[in-house]
């Protein structure tokens, strides 16, 4: 039992810690406390049983179970006070990038795991030794630490067992210095399929969920260099066509095809860049830290600085991930999405939470992705920022591929025009012609809704010569969006 509450009260502290690492905030700002009292606690200690105790002797303590007690609870407060005031020390100065603290850290799992033994070999070789404790105690742990870095240097960081520990290798020589690189072109410029070719595709797809149709033989592909925007209502199958290529879904019917082969094949995946809507990063690490982990996974990754310059991240690269706004979050998961030059791109509401400069900076990164060769899928409620971007757009409603084209053909299938004018004719007159949907008046000008917009333009001009300020527009791809969903539906 007391082993169980001791150990069990430190793993659900560090529980709470990994859940709310605000806390390591407030750890920071008090770690002088925290040490004072530990001092202050030790010495306490320290004067009620001396410096060497024998706790199992009945006699130890002169003040009998009371001071046992005192010195118990002084004990175990000190003992936290230590490892608050050292955790918060060490958020407070050593939070830095340092190449010897991330060796260490790097370390510190292997060492963890295999100290033990090696510790008691050192202290049976030492034991009969007549030396004081004060020589053997920093004797044994030299010895130990210097073992064990050597074994994780040579045996373990290199090796699979590193990349176990630590997610990726570090090979024992490093690699030459890259020469200074030019813009970084995607492995889809060179390596890509012909424009013919989709480098991603459904044919005829059926998926449900138990008695839930979420796709009716459905049929996409995107090609190399392009952006396929994928537009519908929720619950429309969008969510679902992305998780199909991505291999966390399976087809009830048709086939799937990522970048020549199934998805789930290693060599496809490792061509795929995405960016979840519900993405969860680790708090603690940096933006930097970030991308590096991310772009360990990939044969031939930009480089961080070549991420962070592409994705315009790097004011955010030494900021630690919890600390960064809803937006800025959005900004590092585009970074990690990216920086292993990926043929293929899913972007599922890439830019929701950013403000419009850094909405248009990722636009233009993501400009640049297909501009050197990359796919790019994505889905977005901000249907100007598929107006913006998209080469085609394909409209999914009730499971059904309904529409798909350019953005020019799918305003062209919405016959309305916006018509802005200056005029003194009233707007009820206006709103009985025939192929007028809508008049309105704003301020000074007439705003026209309209099926056959010449019609009513050349009726305007006829019955108000005066007329000024006239603007036609065409249907935007929101209008177009809108009619072609309320008709599926």
């Amino acid at each position: 039992a007391p082993a169980l509450v001791a150990y069990g009260t430190a793993f659900a502290f560090g529980w709470v810690l990994h859940r709310q690492t605000g806390l390591l905030d407030v750890l920071a700002r008090q770690w002088r406390g925290h040490l004072v009292l530990a001092g202050g606690l030790t010495v306490a200690c320290l004067a009620i049983v001396g410096p060497t105790p024998d706790l199992a002797a009945p006699t130890t303590l002169a003040g009998g179970s009371a001071l046992r007690l005192a010195y118990a609870a002084g004990y175990a407060l000190a003992v936290w006070c230590w490892t608050l005031g050292l955790v918060g020390a060490a958020m407070r100065f050593l939070s830095a990038e340092s190449r010897v603290r991330r060796y260490l850290a790097d370390s510190s799992y292997w060492l963890y795991l295999v100290h033990v033994p090696i510790v008691f070999a050192f202290q049976v070789l030492v034991a009969d030794l007549p030396l004081h404790w004060a020589v053997k105690l920093p004797a044994i742990v030299a010895l130990t630490l210097g073992l064990l870095l050597a074994s994780y240097h040579l045996l373990v960081r290199p090796t699979f067992l590193g990349e176990i520990l630590n997610g990726h290798r570090v090979p024992r020589r490093p690699a030459p210095p890259r020469p200074a690189p030019a813009p970084p072109v995607f492995a889809g410029a060179a390596a890509a399929p012909g424009p013919a070719t989709p480098i991603a595709e459904l044919v005829r797809v059926t998926k449900r969920y138990g008695a839930t149709l979420a796709l009716d033989r459905v049929s996409l592909a995107v090609r190399p260099g392009e952006l396929l925007a994928v537009l519908g209502p929720n619950g429309a199958g969008k969510s679902t066509a992305i998780g199909l290529w991505l291999g966390t879904l399976q087809p009830d019917e048709g086939e799937v095809t990522v970048l020549g082969g199934p998805p789930l094949d290693v060599h496809s995946r490792l061509g795929v860049g995405v960016m979840m809507q519900d993405v969860a990063l680790a708090p603690t690490l940096t933006g930097r830290e970030h991308v590096a982990l991310a772009a360990s996974y990939y044969r031939d990754p930009l480089t961080v600085g070549e991420t962070l310059a592409l994705t315009a991240t790097g004011p955010l690269a030494d900021r630690r991930y919890a600390k960064l706004s809803a937006g800025q979050k959005r900004q590092v998961q585009f970074a990690t999405a990216v920086c292993g030059r990926p043929r293929l791109l899913f972007l599922d509401e890439p830019t929701v939470g950013l403000d419009v400069e850094a909405r248009h900076a990722m636009w233009a990164s993501i400009r640049r992705l297909r501009a050197e060769g990359c796919a790019v899928v994505l889905t977005t409620h901000y249907l100007e920022e598929a107006e913006a971007l998209a080469d085609r757009v394909a409209v999914l409603a009730r499971a059904t591929l309904v529409a798909e084209g350019s953005v020019e053909e799918m305003r062209a299938l919405v016959s309305r025009r916006r018509i802005r004018c200056s005029s003194t004719v009233a707007v009820e007159e206006i709103a009985r012609w025939p192929g007028v949907v809508e008049a309105v008046r704003e301020r000074q000008l007439v705003h026209v809704t309209a099926v056959d917009a010449e019609a009513v333009v050349r009726r305007l001009l006829a019955v108000d010569p005066a007329l000024s300020h006239l603007e036609v527009k065409q249907a935007s791809l929101a209008e177009a969006f809108t009619e072609l969903t309320r008709e599926a539906a």
